[in-house]
């Protein structure tokens, strides 16, 4: 049983940084379909609640326009054409401004809610694949397409059959409609649009839920990783432990090594007297109590007694107090209080014996 095919398969969730590394490349989640069916249900919304208000703006402007352009002598002229132009422009652009603008609004607003705030580049620039015809003939046989085909389908027959019982089942009112005024009619069509619209809108949005679960599902599997990924990605951010363990090594000896060269700066080396060593400086001008330059065990230890045999450091057998020192003070700090008594008393006797010597 090869197990490698295993380790190979995309079993586990994606990782923290899997999905900011997907996020960066543009690759986030969200569903078309949800921010469609909210825009057109805002639109019919809007235009429900500023629809009579518009029908009597749009009324209004037709008469008061048509009156005008029977009273104008420069109509037309240049001048007249385009004064008459720019008014259309400005009122369609005022009694469409809260449509469109609610529109943009909401469709701004379902996108940042499925995705966020997400800049990149990536999914803009030109790629090789995106002109290989036969990358093309692939995606149009995907199962992307095909279920993108198969919603569609679906969407024309739901908003299809609601077009065909809505107009149904007023089928009775229209032959009244040829005796109406066009503003009665108009109302009544408009009416007929909203409801359809309304109802067409409402369907839409519950299929969009299941695509929104859809395309979650898609999406995160999509960004399933096998074991070995995780296992790479540990790499790239921890670093390889084997070079890692290298670079430990190194830093050990270095420090070691630096460790060797304060010996030389001790005033004595308290030993165990085989297993443990710790050289001590005192400095009353630096520190208010001695501090431990260097301290081992067994092949440093012998190697601290080495260079202070080299440099005529004093060593001082003392068992208890090297074990102390040895376990609770780390390099480059100052003894407890505990221990000044008996490190004093070891600091005189080497003092002492400087003084005999010179």
């Amino acid at each position: 049983m090869n197990l490698q095919l295993f380790a190979q398969e995309k079993t586990e969730k994606a990782t923290p940084r899997k999905r900011q590394k997907a996020r960066e490349r543009g690759q986030v989640f969200s569903s078309r379909e949800l921010v469609s069916s909210v825009v057109l249900l805002t639109g019919f919304v809007i235009l429900n609640l500023l629809g009579k208000n518009l029908l009597e703006n749009i009324t209004s402007y037709l008469k008061s326009t048509w009156l005008n352009l029977l009273n104008k002598e420069d109509l037309f002229t240049v001048t007249g054409l385009q004064k008459t132009f720019i008014e259309a422009v400005v009122f369609i652009a005022k009694i469409t401004a809260p449509l469109a603008l609610s529109i943009l609004f909401m469709g701004v607003l379902v996108n940042f809610l499925q995705v966020g705030t997400v800049l990149s580049f990536e999914p803009i620039m030109p790629k090789l694949e995106r002109i290989n015809p036969l990358e093309g003939i692939k995606r149009i046989f995907s199962k992307r397409s095909l279920l993108e085909l198969v919603k569609s389908v679906v969407k024309i027959l739901v908003v299809g059959y609601l077009v065909y019982r809505s107009i149904f089942q007023i089928k009775d009112l229209f032959p009244l409609m040829l005796d109406m005024d066009v503003y009665s009619s108009f109302k009544i069509l408009a009416g007929i649009s909203f409801n359809i619209g309304i109802k067409a809108g409402i369907i839409l949005f519950i299929l969009s839920i299941f695509d929104y679960i859809y395309q979650w599902y898609e999406y995160e599997t999509g960004l399933m990783m096998s074991k070995e990924d995780i296992k790479e990605e540990f790499k790239e951010v921890e670093g390889n432990p084997q070079i890692k363990s290298r670079i430990k090594q190194i830093q050990r000896q270095m420090a070691r090594s630096r460790m060797m060269s304060d010996v030389k700066k001790a005033d004595v080396v308290i030993t165990n007297p085989t297993h443990l060593a710790v050289a001590l400086a005192y400095d009353a001008s630096k520190n208010l109590a001695p501090v431990v330059l260097a301290k081992g065990s067994d092949r440093i230890a012998e190697k601290i007694k080495q260079i202070a045999i080299m440099e005529d450091i004093p060593i001082v057998e003392n068992k208890p107090l090297a074990q102390i020192l040895y376990k609770s003070v780390e390099i480059g700090d100052m003894i407890p209080e505990n221990l000044y008594h008996a490190v004093a008393e070891i600091l005189a006797f080497v003092y002492s014996l400087k003084e005999r010597r010179n």
